[in-house]
């Protein structure tokens, strides 16, 4: 499936970085809020995060080649593991402008036209993660989730701010912003680490979700009528593709275009369970106690249980 037209989502990421950069900048320009202040920098990590995902969907889309013979699928995980790092930078930054205001307090100036300001950029952040979040889901593009989970960020990042500033307004203790500002930042903190934690499970092979196992197990359960076995069930996810790896076991006497026609049902059941997907499978004999020694990754370890190759019959 040719997934480049998703790119066109990170430059709507981009455009809408760019906008409100131009917007929270002014608004803190027109206050002096150390609220409105982090608000701003997390919208240029915004955009850089939306040119990393460009640049990822760009390569991810590209068809497997002689040096990639699975794709480029998982180049969205560096992606979403650098925007997660990027948010975490972007918090640690907030810290670092608040912690001075905490400590000596300024009074804010035009809070009523900063907080209207920065209440546009909000909306705009909303409509932009509402919809890559949508897309992303759908097309399952890890790259465009985190996208839109580091906007969402954004939006409660500026909706905190917000109230922070209007508090200030109202009570007239100019510390609450920087106070909102410090929680604001250990907020993006943890929406940061858990990107990163996604993005580094999905470098690791990890297996598919118990949801996309039970689909693949309710698919081989069907065909144990037919005294047919398995075992050695793998898989991975890498981006949007899913890896599907298993060993079937069947009669001895059976032909091998039986079996080939039957390993060819079951990969196509599979992939109608799982769109996207690659399916390996191996076919073994129930009557060959070699087959009974390969369910582990390492199969045959220390040189114990190599199968011999088989007789000539001719001989």
């Amino acid at each position: 499936m040719n997934r480049s037209w998703l790119t066109r989502f990170a430059w709507i990421s981009i455009l809408a970085a760019l906008f409100t950069i131009v917007l929270k900048g002014a608004a803190y320009f027109i206050t002096g809020s150390v609220g409105l202040l982090s608000d701003a920098i997390e919208s240029v990590v915004n955009l850089v995060g939306g040119i990393m995902a460009l640049s990822m969907l760009t390569v991810a889309a590209r068809p497997a080649d002689e040096d990639h013979a699975y794709g480029h699928s998982k180049a969205e995980y560096f992606s979403s593991g650098v925007e997660g790092a990027l948010i975490v930078i972007a918090a640690i930054s907030i810290a670092i402008a608040a912690v001075p205001r905490l400590m000596v307090p300024k009074p804010l100036a035009q809070i009523g036209m900063g907080l209207a300001v920065s209440m546009a950029a909000s909306l705009i952040n909303l409509a932009v993660a509402i919809l890559l979040l949508r897309i992303g889901r759908k097309h399952n593009s890890i790259t465009l989730e985190a996208n839109a989970h580091h906007l969402l960020t954004d939006v409660w990042t500026s909706l905190g701010v917000l109230v922070g500033v209007g508090l200030v307004a109202l009570t007239s203790w100019n510390r609450l912003d920087a106070i909102v500002a410090l929680i604001v930042a250990a907020n993006i903190i943890w929406t940061g680490a858990r990107i990163v934690r996604r993005s580094v499970l999905g470098l690791m092979d990890t297996a598919l979700t118990p949801a996309d196992m039970e689909k693949v197990r309710s698919v081989l359960d069907r065909y144990t009528s037919q005294g047919v076995q398995f075992h050695a069930l793998r898989t991975r996810e890498a981006g949007a593709r899913k890896f599907v790896s298993v060993h079937v076991l069947v009669p001895g006497t059976w032909t091998v275009q039986h079996g080939h026609q039957l390993l060819e049902h079951i990969e196509s059941d599979v992939r109608k369970e799982l769109p996207d997907s690659t399916v390996f499978t191996h076919l073994e004999s129930l009557d060959d106690p070699a087959s009974w020694e390969d369910q582990n990754l390492e199969r045959g370890g220390n040189g114990q249980g190599t199968p011999q190759p088989p007789k000539d019959p001719r001989s």
